[in-house]
């Protein structure tokens, strides 16, 4: 039996992540999930927020997907997601700075049919801030 499962992140833009693992975790509709070797399969749409890779050398990966879909066999998991990038990548300013573009269309569009995407542009620039702050945390 494999201890390690084979992990695959990928946008419409680039391929994010491809490797082994030995537990993945990720923001599901239903909650966070951890993926290790052996999973029983499924499918879950993800919602905005971190996946992070427990790569077998030790290391962790962070990545912040806005959505999208995970696929799980017992011994690969694969992300497909809308949007992902890399934690490293991540910038602050510009996170904070469409969390409160988002913030200030939330307030005007209240009552209107754009509140809806006003509201899941603030998700997903807080969901971005979220894994920063997680990223600098795990680095302390």
């Amino acid at each position: 039996m494999a201890n390690t499962i084979q992990v695959e992140i990928v946008s419409a833009e680039e391929a994010i992540f491809s490797g082994n693992a030995t537990m993945v975790v990720v923001s599901a509709a239903a909650g966070e999930v951890g993926i290790a070797p052996g999973h029983a399969a499924f499918i879950s749409p993800i919602k905005a927020g971190e996946v992070t890779v427990h790569s077998e050398d030790g290391e962790k990966h962070h990545i912040y997907v806005s959505g999208g879909l995970l696929e799980v066999q017992p011994y690969e998991a694969t992300v497909l997601a809308d949007t992902a990038i890399r934690g490293g990548d991540l910038d602050e300013a510009e996170a904070e700075e469409a969390r409160a573009r988002a913030q200030e269309l939330l307030n005007e569009k209240q009552g209107t049919p754009d509140y809806a995407a006003a509201a899941a542009e603030l998700a997903e620039a807080s969901a971005r801030l979220s894994v920063l702050k997680k990223i600098k945390n795990a680095s302390k």
